[in-house]
């Protein structure tokens, strides 16, 4: 129990000693920059391009799905 309690202080002290590390940035300015030479028409949440990323996802979660529903049934035809 005294090392659960120990572990917890220590972890709790490293959180609060690297918590300011998180500030250390200043945020970039809105949309990018104020002309359009710096990029000032990208939208709010950023111009990075997410429809490859999600279709990636979607594939592999539908072959995780498949994957389940075949070993449901698999196990259902050996009982």
């Amino acid at each position: 129990m005294k090392i659960l309690i120990k572990l917890n202080v220590v972890l709790i002290a490293i959180t609060l000693l690297t918590i300011n590390f998180s500030f250390a940035q200043t945020p970039p300015p809105p949309n990018g920059g104020d002309t359009p030479e710096e990029g000032g028409n990208t939208p709010v949440g950023g111009g990075a391009p997410i429809g490859g990323g999600l279709l990636i996802l979607a594939a592999l979660g539908a072959g995780y799905g498949v994957k389940k529903v075949y070993e449901i049934k698999k196990r259902e035809l050996t009982d």
